[in-house]
């Protein structure tokens, strides 16, 4: 099977704290979604959304997780500097890891491409991508034949290696 999935890029959104502007944690990804596209990023296609407990689990809001796959003419790392640049526009704060967030914009995978961690640069794949039922399970429903760029799985494999806490959407 042709692994169409390696010429697309794929961002996952989340959030679990409403926006004092947008509303609801998905009302404000859907606003994100619109500015991302004003700013040069076209949105192609938008995963099923799912609501999904805090990782690690905590005393967190649930979250709206989805999958977007983008079209544009940036490359990894001018998207990525996009991706932050509307977060912050929208309020995202960079606290301690895992803290509850308004906006969460992740580059998961730009066309296939590795590029392991440097400052200041796209890491690709998502580093932790592997480990996300939260990212892998609307990754599946929107890209049933991607491959993790590295491993070579596919994300219902990647899925459903996961333990059973982290891989029930």
């Amino acid at each position: 099977m042709e692994n169409t999935g390696r010429r697309s890029i794929f961002i996952g959104a989340g959030a679990n704290l409403a926006h004092p502007t947008y509303g609801s944690p998905r009302q404000t990804l859907e606003a994100a979604f619109r500015e991302l596209a004003r700013r040069g990023v076209q949105i192609l296609r938008v995963s099923p959304w799912y609501r999904t407990a805090p990782v690690p689990a905590s005393d967190q809001p649930w979250y709206e997780n989805a999958v977007i796959e983008v079209g544009t003419d940036f490359g990894p790392d001018k998207l990525l500097a996009t991706l932050h640049e509307v977060e912050q526009a929208f309020g995202r704060v960079r606290t301690v890891a895992n803290a509850a967030r308004m906006i969460d914009l992740d580059l998961l995978d730009f066309r296939g491409e590795i590029a392991p961690e440097s400052p200041g640069r796209a890491t690709l794949p998502h580093p932790r991508l592997a480990a996300r039922a939260f990212v892998l399970r609307p990754l599946a429903d929107l890209a049933p034949d991607w491959r993790h760029p590295v491993t070579g799985e596919s994300s219902q494999a990647l899925l459903a290696a996961l333990p059973f806490d982290e891989g029930r959407v």
